[in-house]
């Protein structure tokens, strides 16, 4: 990664050595667990499809980012094998997410909009603060790439969370949940491509080399 400063400072360098990224991995790691399980137990008693969808995803993200603390410094091989693995998983969790909202469509519930609002600002909050910790390194190897890459969708799937709990207020109806929960597996499989594709050229060049 280049060492050119931009206007909040220095970009820290790519290498796992850092001190300050593992910390920020560790704290990105915690609030991700947490956020899980407040997102967990608030989908189910809303019965919200875009609740339960970033609870997953909360929980992906916490794995994701504590297997980016155990290949920190590794090789450029085993950083890009586990780039490839995270990518897997945001493309499992799109698939995931899709299916499930077809399964709500099937089923006609109407989730309760307030508790969806209040998690989903809640949830915003949470992946903002990650969010910006991780802007420094948005543009390392694959790995941290992906890392970038889950905290961004996470904050705009939580606006979306929150724009949809006002469209079932307004409306009465599940659409706009499941619209949003749409939107939030694509958002997954779209990223999940960028991240593969990136780590899959990374180990072509390890092995070329």
């Amino acid at each position: 990664m280049s060492h050119a400063c931009h206007s909040h400072g220095c970009t820290p360098p790519a290498s796992g050595q850092s001190p300050r990224y593992r910390r920020v991995l560790w704290a990105a790691l915690v609030i991700n667990a947490c956020m899980f399980v407040v997102e967990l137990v608030g989908g189910l008693q809303a019965g919200s499809v875009s609740l339960l969808a970033d609870a997953v995803d909360f929980f992906g993200d916490a794995v994701n980012y504590g297997l980016s603390l155990l290949v920190l410094g590794m090789a450029l091989t085993w950083r890009a094998r586990a780039a490839l693995l995270k990518g897997l998983s945001m493309g499992a969790f799109g698939v995931f997410v899709l299916g499930r909202a077809a399964w709500t469509l099937a089923e006609g519930t109407v989730p309760e909009a307030v508790t969806m609002g209040a998690i989903g600002a809640l949830a915003l909050v949470a992946n903002v603060a990650v969010a910006a910790m991780l802007y420094a390194w948005r543009d390392g190897d694959a790995n941290m790439r992906s890392v970038w890459l889950c905290s961004r969708n996470d904050a705009i799937g939580n606006l979306a969370v929150m724009a949809a709990a006002l469209g079932v207020f307004g409306t009465g109806s599940a659409w706009p949940d499941l619209a949003v929960a749409v939107v939030m597996g694509v958002l997954a499989l779209t990223a999940a491509r960028a991240v593969i594709t990136q780590a899959r050229a990374e180990l072509r060049g390890v092995a070329a080399a």
